[in-house]
């Protein structure tokens, strides 16, 4: 019996893998944040193998938030046809890099260049893939002009060391590595704010935190999740990588030699607070769309009602705005209303990304 009221009082956040994703650890850390600060309700965080996964486990009710890239929420994470709610923004864009192999650089010089050519990611439906199309919209150049391949990231970084694709998308600790071992040139840099703002729009949102729009919690629920991740998010944007490690788990570390390199590089892509304005989210699903059209079934409501900021206004204004929300943004977040049906879950075992650097190329 107490096991179960025990159960009932946690708080469930899925989250998309592998464990070591750079973009959710602010969720990471904000599960250890919530049980110092003594939340009233505990985080539970159960990590899913992608994005994907994470989204369809919110629409099914096996967690009450999720922690997935907008494009899996709009897609899959919808609730007969209702797609979920932003309670808080992680990063702008993917934290990866456009790379072409040293030997190929005169070949691959922009993103438009990329037609004809063989351009290597880690798998569909991730961060790079998206990074891609995204890329390819901006420039006009259309999917079936361009060769895709995945590899997983070990074999994609040894396929660019060895010159085996023409281009690559790819995060660190590889872009980082390849760069620094004169394997590689960076075409076109997500890491990077201003690269990210020049492919993907002025303003954007590509992972962030939901609630699925059937959900019961409501902002005073919600509040505490919200001043764990704000807490969270500060924290990373401020403090070495050494000093976050000992609050994250092994399997999010990953190999001790890639996690600073890691953190550094999606470092600048959080958003300030995780606020996310209106005209960054619609400029984010247009983004989704030009992609692929979204499910006929998932009718997009107006802009407000995906927006559920009122939990993160309170969170700031109880620890101190850093980057606060506009007037418009706290009044269309106070119209939103939260209906639905309570979940809980039991935690499952975690996936981590293989972290090894790749062979130095000598061809």
């Amino acid at each position: 019996m107490l096991a179960a009221v025990l159960l009932q009082a946690t708080l469930t956040i899925g989250v998309a893998g592998p464990a070591t994703a750079p973009e959710y650890l602010p969720v990471r850390l904000a599960e250890a944040a919530a049980a110092t600060e003594g939340a009233p309700r505990p985080l539970a965080l159960r990590t899913f193998r992608s994005t994907v996964d994470a989204a369809e486990a919110l629409a099914a009710g096996r967690v009450d938030l999720v922690a997935t890239s907008l494009d899996a929420a709009l897609r899959v994470g919808h609730v007969r046809g209702a797609p979920p709610r932003l309670v808080f923004g992680l990063t702008a864009a993917p934290p990866v890099a456009l790379l072409t192999p040293a030997g190929k650089q005169d070949q691959v010089q922009t993103p438009a260049d990329l037609a004809g050519k063989t351009v290597g990611i880690t798998a569909p439906g991730t961060g790079e893939a998206e990074a891609l199309s995204a890329l390819l919209a901006h420039v006009k150049v259309t999917p079936d002009r361009v060769r895709v391949t995945s590899f997983g990231e070990r074999l994609l970084a040894r396929a660019v060391a060895a010159g085996e694709v023409d281009a690559a998308l790819i995060g660190d600790p590889w872009a980082t590595r390849l760069v620094a071992e004169g394997q590689a040139v960076v075409v076109a840099d997500f890491r990077r704010p201003d690269e990210a703002a020049r492919w993907l729009g002025k303003e954007s949102v590509h992972a962030a935190v939901f609630v699925a729009a059937t959900s019961r919690l409501d902002a005073a629920e919600l509040i505490p999740v919200a001043r764990a991740l704000l807490v969270a998010q500060r924290r990373i944007r401020s403090a070495p990588a050494a000093d976050l490690v000992g609050s994250l788990g092994g399997s999010v570390v990953g190999n001790p030699e890639d996690v600073a390199l890691r953190m550094n590089g999606a470092r600048a892509l959080f958003l300030a607070d995780g606020v996310v304005s209106a005209e960054a989210l619609k400029a984010s699903i247009d983004l989704v769309q030009t992609r692929a059209r979204l499910p006929v079934v998932v009718t997009l409501p107006r802009l407000d009602r995906l927006l559920f900021l009122e939990p993160l206004r309170q969170a700031q204004e109880a620890l101190g705005r850093g980057a606060g929300l506009s007037s418009p943004q706290r009044a269309r977040s106070r119209r939103v209303a939260s209906t639905g049906s309570p979940t809980t879950l039991v935690k499952q075992p975690s996936t981590s990304r293989t972290s090894r650097p790749p062979s130095p190329c000598t061809a």
